[in-house]
Order: structure tokens, then sequence, then C-alpha cells
């Protein structure tokens, strides 16, 4: 068999279901006297790379084998899982790659950010694996505080230390109120295990404490997903960060809550039944206002901004929205939609901040405006730009087409029956038409404004490859979608069986 998982057992034994955190954790651990050793950034992200295609390795082996394990009752490997870590390797392997050859990341420890950079990572496998509540607060927190001084590491831009103190005092915030919805969850329960916490539930009937940890834990993840009115910090912190942190932070941390509301809303509310319907109705409004709200407001701010990595920051705000369809249908094919849509994402919107990363290394400005004759000067990135905007409004064949069709179908059908939420695909549907006025902004920006100068443009290697990476995926995923979701098919049977 070409997948087998049982070497990953043989490796790691009762480890098994964390391998591939475990390799990330040995790696971040060792960056440091990597760099001392060297003092070379090639040699580094040589070593963390390794590092980084040593832990998909086994993650795959694990996935396509149907691997399912279980360690100390916090941790538990499945299809969603692994379909899941998959994401954030994906994010962290882009990041890594062109972060060695960023103009902005050239004055940081070179060492101790690609340690952050696994540590982060490992905090949202974390969640990703997490079966009790503990596990999940750990494991976003563990990826919260390394990413609040990813950010900070720009020392070079007064920027970055404004956006790290705001990133700062909300994620705090964010945390206090995650931290008391989920220890009000534990108290009406008895139990922090989540799949406990479901059942104890399903014996209950409503009551004001599993109401305020409900909402307090709305509020707190909305926080770290960027769903409106916690969207604030977004703009101002992609803005300030090296760009490779911003991709970062926009293709995988804010995944990190998306996560966290799967495993523990879509367990308590449908998988389990654990609540009374009432419950369940409500609870799935509250959740469908929240993305109404957020994608719109995302859409529609996004028309103002004149600074590139700004707008998108509100786009991805706008794609927040758009992901929270899973949280309102709360159906299997809502969430493998939601999930791929995810997927999607991780290389239309990491594309796209890898070609302004890209272009501000080589000495082009953040502004729009700064982009005009781009065409003329580098025709492939250009393209390529073009390629990832189009994806990200929905233009077909693109990835984004594909997933935005799965994604809102499943808010208007549920087995051929037209659902209650046909108003909210009608409002997705309408903010991906707004979406297409920025997007193409920047595409009449390259290919219509004149520039200023029509000399070349040549982009380091590592982008380079990064863009080509992205570019392939935007085009795969959207002629074949099967090839990721069928994965996410089974990633949702697992979560809801």
């Amino acid at each position: 068999m070409i997948f087998d998982s049982s070497i990953v057992t043989s490796v790691f034994g009762q480890f098994a279901p964390i391998a591939p955190m475990i390799v990330l954790i040995i790696g971040a651990l060792v960056m440091p006297a990597v760099f001392f050793a060297t003092k070379r950034r090639g040699a580094v992200t040589g070593v963390a790379m390794a590092v980084i295609l040593i832990s998909i390795l086994f993650n795959v082996l694990m996935l396509a084998d149907g691997y399912q394990g279980e360690y100390a009752g916090l941790f538990a490997y499945d299809a969603f899982s692994g379909v899941m870590i998959l994401l954030f390797q994906a994010v962290i392997f882009l990041t890594a790659l062109v972060s060695v050859s960023s103009s902005e990341t050239t004055r940081m420890h070179y060492g101790a950010y690609n340690s952050l950079l696994l540590a982060a990572a490992v905090g949202m496998m974390f969640v990703a694996t997490a079966s009790d509540l503990i596990t999940i607060f750990l494991g976003i927190e563990l990826a919260s505080i390394t990413s609040y001084v990813l950010v900070a590491m720009k020392r070079s831009d007064p920027r970055a230390a404004e956006a790290a103190v705001k990133y700062v005092i909300i994620g705090g915030l964010s945390t206090a109120l995650t931290l008391y919805g989920l220890s009000m969850l534990y108290g009406v329960a008895g139990t922090t295990n989540i799949a406990d916490i479901a059942a104890a539930l399903s014996t209950q009937g409503f009551s004001w404490a599993f109401g305020i940890a409900m909402i307090t834990m709305i509020a707190g993840f909305g926080f770290k997903i960027a769903a409106v009115p916690f969207h604030a910090w977004a703009p101002d912190v992609y803005e300030g960060a090296a760009t490779p942190v911003s991709m970062f932070l926009g293709t995988g941390s804010k995944k990190v809550g998306f996560v966290a509301l799967f495993k523990i809303f879509l367990v308590i509310f449908v998988a389990a039944n654990a609540t009374a319907s009432f419950a369940t109705e409500e609870m799935q409004y509250i959740f469908a206002i929240i993305a109404a709200i957020t994608m719109t407001v995302g859409n529609v701010v996004a028309i103002s901004q004149t600074n590139i990595k700004r707008m998108l920051a509100y786009s991805s705000i706008a794609q927040a929205g758009y992901i929270l369809i899973v949280m309102a249908v709360m159906t299997e094919y809502a969430l493998a939609s939601g999930m791929f849509h995810m997927f999607t994402h991780v290389f239309m919107k990491g594309g796209a901040f890898l070609v302004v990363g890209a272009l501000i290394t080589v000495g082009i400005g953040e502004k729009i405006s700064d982009y005009r004759g781009l065409a003329k000067r580098a025709p492939f990135i250009a393209f390529a730009m073009t390629v990832f905007l189009f994806a990200l409004a929905g233009i077909p064949p693109l990835a984004g087409f594909t997933s935005k069709l799965f994604l809102f179908s499943s808010a208007i059908y549920d087995n051929g029956v037209m659902t209650q939420w046909i108003w909210l695909a009608f409002i997705a549907i309408l903010n991906s038409a707004i979406s297409l006025y920025y997007y193409t902004r920047v595409v009449k920006a390259m290919y219509i404004e004149k520039g200023d100068t029509a000399e070349r443009i040549r982009i380091p290697k590592t982008f380079a490859a990064a863009i080509a990476i992205s570019f392939v995926f935007v085009i795969v995923l959207g002629v074949f979608p099967q090839l990721i979701m069928d994965f996410c098919a089974d990633a949702a049977s697992a979560l809801f069986g």
C-alpha cells in the first residue's frame, strides 16, 4: 500500500495522533541553534522546510490511510483533523518559503522568526486535533501569542509596533471572553471533553449560564476570525506586519477560530443533537446575521481602500462572512463546502499577499496606484495577481467560483429541498458582485493605467516559486475540485459522526 500509517505508528507509538505536531515542535526548538551555528538565512530556511515537509509526509500518510487515533483523551486524529492540519501545513510551507527572500524580514532574528512560525502552526494543529476545551484554548493561545510577536518583529516599520500593540490588546480581550465562555460551559456540563459536554447537555434544558457561554464564545472566536463587529484589528495588523506574516495571519491564523467554532458548536448543536431545537435555531439565526453583516461590511469598506494590504484585509473579513454560512446552515454538506472554501482561500488570498510581498521586496509600494503599468514590467506577476483577485471574486472556472458555488448552494438546498437560508445565499452572491468592483481596480491599474517607468522587474526565486504554486492550485482546484472536496466530505462526515 502506497499510503501506510503504520510507518507513523511504528515511529511514534502512542504519540502517533500528534506526530505532525511533534515534528514541528522539534523543529521550533532547534531553529535558533541552527541560526547561531550558521548565521545563514538560507540554511535556516532549508532546515525549516525539511521539518515542514516531514510533518506533511506524516500527515498525508495518516490521512490517506484513514488513520484514527487518540492520545490522553485530549487529542484525537481523524479525517477532520487531518484535513485541517494539511491546510495549516500548506500555509506554513508558503510562508517559510518566501520569508527568506522578503526585504521585510531582513532585520529580524531569523532563527527566532522561524521558531515562532513553526510554534504558531503547532498551536493551530492542536486546535484541529483537540477533543477537549483545554487543548482548544491552549492551541488558540499558542497560535495567538506567537502571532503577536511575529507582527512586532518588523522593527524597521513603526506601524508594526502600533499594530502589535493593538493586536495584543484586542487579542487579550478575545482571550478573556473565550475563557469565560469555556468556563461557563464547563460549569453547565461538568466536563471539558467536547463529546461529554454534548452528552451532558442533551439531558438539560436551556439555562442562562449556557446562553452566556454561547454568546461570550461567539464574541471571543469572532475576534479570532475578524467577524463584524469584532474586526477592527485586522486592517491595521495586516498593514503593519511584514507581508509574509500578513499572509500567514490572513490564510492560517484566522482559520483557527473557524476550526474551534466547528468543533464546539457543530458537535453540540448538530452532531450530538445535544440541545433542544429552540437553542439550535436561535443560534443559527445569530450566525446568519453575523455572516450577512460581516460579508457586507468587509466588501463595502474595501471599496474605499487605497492601500492594497488594507484592501486585502477587508476582503478577508468578507471571506470570513462567507465561511460563517456554515455556522448558519449547520449541515454536513455546508461544512464540507466551507472547508473546501478555506482551502481555496489559502491559495487565492495567499497568492495575492505573495504578489504584494514580492513587489515590496523589489521596491514597489503598497498603494494600488503603485501598480500602474505592472503588466508591462512583470507580465507573469500581473497575470497571476489578476487570477488570484478574480478567483476571490468568484469568476469561473477558478477555484473561488467552485468553492463559492458549493458553499452558497448549501444555503439554498439541503438534500434537494429548499432551505430557509436562501436569503443568506442571495446576500452572499450580491456581495461577490460588489467585491468584483474593488478587485478590478487593481487589474485596471496593472493593465490599463500607465506607469512612471517600463523597467522590467525581477522578483526573488522563492517568491516566484510560491506564486506559481498558488497559481496552479487556483486553476486546478477550480477545474478538478474533487481532489480536495472528497477529503473535505470525509472530514465533515467524521466531525458529524
